[in-house]
């Protein structure tokens, strides 16, 4: 089975992250940068590494760009070149191209591209410490749209024993527990007769506001 091959445009703090996870994920990756120096620093550590400007057709061509699964422009604050690299990888046919946006703007422009994904780092970040820090149970969120989340969120206490059964979580707050991770593995699709335990992780899939009322309402939960 052929490797999926990542070509990310921006070494910073971002887009080395990035690159490392995609690598410890077993994938490979051609990192491009215009600084030598965070060049060096990472060809040892992805599949290549290479110093070029991302704006020149004929470069991306030569580096065989066109051949990559993914492209991910992750420049920092250099619009004009995130927008004209974001607009080359998508001529040269590569089938996935995600940008990094620095503004609404700058995202609004990504996306008229035909960009097929364009993320905000740091404004995602904030609204994910943001959840963390006024519900202590909550370990990570995703918005999966304008209107819907998906959550990780600790089991507290007070449910431990009980199963999804008692919760009824889809008919009472209107959201779903789509998966339970615990040390031994993961129940995918839990059934109503699948207990929870403390040290349980639960993964709830649904509205944004049905999903704020599930948080406060188990931490004094009782059946």
């Amino acid at each position: 089975m052929k490797t999926q091959q990542f070509v990310v445009v921006g070494l910073g703090r971002f887009g080395s992250s990035l690159s490392l996870e995609l690598m410890d994920l077993g994938y490979e990756v051609l990192g491009i940068d215009r600084n030598d120096e965070v060049v060096n620093d990472m060809s040892h550590q992805l599949t290549h590494a290479v110093c070029a400007d991302s704006t020149d057709e004929e470069v991306l061509k030569s580096l065989g760009v066109r051949n990559f699964d993914c492209g991910i422009v992750a420049i920092g604050n250099d619009i004009q070149m995130s927008i004209l690299t974001a607009i080359l990888l998508k001529e040269l046919g590569i089938k996935t191209v995600v940008a990094k946006a620095i503004s609404v703007l700058h995202g609004r422009a990504l996306e008229k591209l035909g960009v097929d994904r364009v993320i905000f780092p740091e404004r995602d970040m904030g609204v994910r410490v943001a959840h963390q820090l006024v519900t202590p149970n909550l370990l990570d969120y995703i918005d999966l749209s304008k209107d819907y989340s998906i959550v990780e969120m600790n089991v507290p206490e007070n449910l431990h024993g009980k199963n999804v059964g008692d919760l009824s979580p889809r008919a009472r707050f209107g959201c779903s527990i789509v998966a339970i991770h615990r040390e031994t593995g993961v129940i995918i699709a839990p059934t109503a007769m699948d207990m929870l335990k403390t040290g349980d992780i639960m993964v709830i899939i649904g509205s944004k506001k049905n999903i704020e009322e599930f948080e406060v309402i188990i931490n004094e939960y009782s059946v």
